[in-house]
């Protein structure tokens, strides 16, 4: 596949400029594109995300164009580290700096009032900015060599499953973009908890690669989360359709047996692997957490590849990144119910 660099007239024709779409682990290449307003694939420690100069506004728009995503829903923006944020943001509170200096570089997003520095485009209008240091060396090395923060939602289509390899970005916006920075395989798997203040205390917006309970642990209470849309989109991740698989993916009942030969499974461990002849995916052998949600998007990507007519998926325990997992398989499953 190729991507499409520009149009062009030579001799009172239009030409189209193509170049291939190409991944490798050249960061330099990489920063080189984003420097050229072009929208680059990178790796992070949650899943990959589609980055562009975060002050540049063209090339902010390619990000959109690219993912097919509404400019109502707004970007987060990355950086080298939380010091690096603080001319794009009017006020960084203690209590989230506390948190930040628990959890950061990692999963774990701010939402903060903006500074004239950051275009609207980035926030949908808002007066509030997305911020996190991902954990990732070679996106690290990345964002302090260059002098701009990176916008970087996940680099796949719009509503459809977030890529946690190289090889997802390619299945997706191959010929979109012309750069995939592969990073290998995601260590978190989930994308980043989102967090804001109100009233002096943290509310949790997005559920993410940080729990609950740790959040809980870290501030002596438990954060409110209000991670559905009122008014319009907060942020990433709130709208009712998304990380969805293109087969009808639907959530497995307790003691559910009655499959068809043509459908599939997804299991959190091998327990209920032997009761079962159709083509399956355990997300961990031995049922840990961690493990279950570093490979769940990976299992989807898969399933979704496999030519069944439909996917079931066991619910997790609705505790630590359980709830997480919980709330992407219910956004996923809400395209196919009647």
């Amino acid at each position: 596949m190729y991507f499409q660099q520009g149009i062009h007239k030579f001799r009172g024709r239009t030409y189209l400029c193509l170049v291939r779409t190409e991944i490798g682990q050249n960061i330099q290449q990489a920063i080189s594109f984003l420097k050229q307003g072009e929208t680059v694939a990178i790796p992070t420690e949650t899943v990959y995300g589609l980055a562009a100069d975060g002050t540049n506004e063209d090339a902010i728009l390619k990000i959109f164009k690219a993912k097919g995503r509404p400019t109502s829903n707004p970007l987060i923006l990355h950086f080298p580290s939380i010091e690096a944020t603080f001319p794009y943001v009017d006020e960084f509170p203690e209590t989230l700096l506390k948190l930040a200096e628990q959890f950061s570089p990692g999963p774990l997003t701010f939402i903060l009032p903006k500074s004239t520095l950051v275009p609207s485009l980035i926030t949908a209008g808002q007066e509030t900015v997305a911020v996190r240091v991902p954990e990732h060396p070679m996106t690290l090395e990345l964002l302090r060599t260059i002098d701009f923060p990176i916008a970087a939602p996940s680099a796949n289509r719009y509503g459809g499953i977030s890529p946690t390899t190289a090889g997802h970005v390619q299945s997706q916006l191959d010929g979109k973009i012309p750069y995939i920075l592969d990073g290998g395989a995601c260590q978190t798997g989930l994308e980043s908890t989102i967090i804001g203040l109100a009233d002096e205390k943290v509310i949790v917006y997005r559920l993410g690669g940080i729990s609950i309970e740790s959040l809980s642990e870290a501030l002596g209470y438990a954060p409110e989360v209000k991670n559905e849309m009122h008014h319009g989109v907060r942020t990433s991740g709130m709208v009712k359709y998304h990380y969805a698989t293109e087969t009808p993916l639907f959530f497995m009942h307790s003691n559910q047996m009655d499959f068809q030969d043509t459908d599939g499974v997804i299991l959190f461990s091998q327990e209920r692997l032997h009761a079962l002849s159709i083509e399956t995916f355990v997300l961990s052998k031995n049922g840990d957490m961690n493990e279950a949600a570093k490979n769940l998007y990976a299992a989807l990507h898969e399933m979704d590849q496999r030519n069944c007519t439909r996917i079931f998926i066991e619910e997790f325990p609705n505790v630590g990144l359980g709830k997480t997992m919980n709330d992407r398989l219910k956004r996923a499953t809400a395209k196919f119910q009647s």
